[in-house]
């Protein structure tokens, strides 16, 4: 995520700075993945703005390739323990997103239900067939772990190995 204050340096940049990585990265492959955080660690203003992780867990071959291997059910515990609230890339119909839509969605067959699902699931009923007050919010276990992972990644430790 990006601030308009850093957009608008990248556009406007009066010290040639964004352009001239801009110019670097042109002949990159995948250069929107670099071009950004370079910027915002070569610029004084931003440095302690950046946050280097992108809410997601992906699994990396040793040496890595250009492209995250793909994930499975041994990778589950993993991804659980990472508190990344995504993960990426998993093949077609893998055994591991049944698990993750069953264990931590909630989700049978149907869209995963909310708080304003208030109906009874005896006997395979939609629970969202009835629908209570859809402003209501109730976090549950997964957002206990992203409150985690936030907590992690703006403490001053973390903070202080950005952009080096």
């Amino acid at each position: 995520m990006l601030s308009r204050s850093f957009l608008e340096y990248c556009i406007w940049g009066v010290d040639n700075l964004p352009r001239t990585i801009l110019m670097y990265y042109a002949n990159f492959v995948s250069s929107p993945e670099g071009y950004f955080h370079t910027v915002i660690c070569s610029a004084e203003k931003y440095r302690r703005t950046a946050i280097s992780h992108d809410l997601h867990y992906i699994a990396w071959d040793n040496p890595p390739k250009q492209h995250p291997r793909y994930l499975s059910i041994q990778d589950f515990d993993k991804m659980l323990k990472s508190n990344s609230p995504f993960a990426r890339k998993f093949p077609k119909d893998d055994p591991a997103l049944d698990k993750i839509d069953k264990e931590l969605l909630g989700r049978t067959g149907r869209f995963a239900p909310g708080a304003w699902c208030v109906g009874s699931a005896d006997g395979g009923m939609d629970p969202c067939s009835v629908r209570g007050d859809d402003s209501l919010f109730r976090p549950g276990p997964g957002a206990e772990r992203l409150q985690e992972l936030l907590q992690s990644l703006l403490s001053e430790e973390f903070q202080s190995k950005q952009c080096s």
